[in-house]
């Protein structure tokens, strides 16, 4: 199974930035998509950014502009840069990786963002 290590969140207020980091216990290059999902207080997780392992890029309407993923294949990492947040944005991030040609899920144990406004 592959594990998932989240850092990087914390309070910010509205405008400003953050960046999350995503480790990962296995070579990100193996992986068939890697990305950051959220979830809010009684809403549900969401997809927030993905890249898969071809490097296509995916990114949810509500933060597209404003957020960038990418990754370190040789650190075996994944970023979320987060810039112009909104209380909006507030919610728990979770890293997460496909693998197994889309028949397996790895999830990290989150990291809290929050944005005051």
């Amino acid at each position: 199974q592959v594990q998932l290590v989240e850092s990087g969140g914390g309070l910010v207020q509205a405008g400003g930035s953050l960046r999350l980091s995503c480790a990962a216990s296995v070579s990100i290059s193996s992986l068939n998509v890697m990305g950051w999902y959220r979830q809010a207080p009684g809403k549900q997780r969401e997809l927030v950014a993905e890249i898969t392992s071809g490097g296509r890029l995916n990114y949810a309407d509500s933060v597209k502009g404003r957020f960038t993923i990418s990754r370190d294949i040789v650190k075996n990492a994944v970023y979320l840069q987060m810039n112009s947040l909104k209380s909006e944005d507030t919610a728990v991030y979770y890293c997460s990786a496909g693998y197994g040609s889309g028949l397996f899920r790895s999830w990290g144990q989150g990291t809290q963002v929050t944005v005051s406004s």
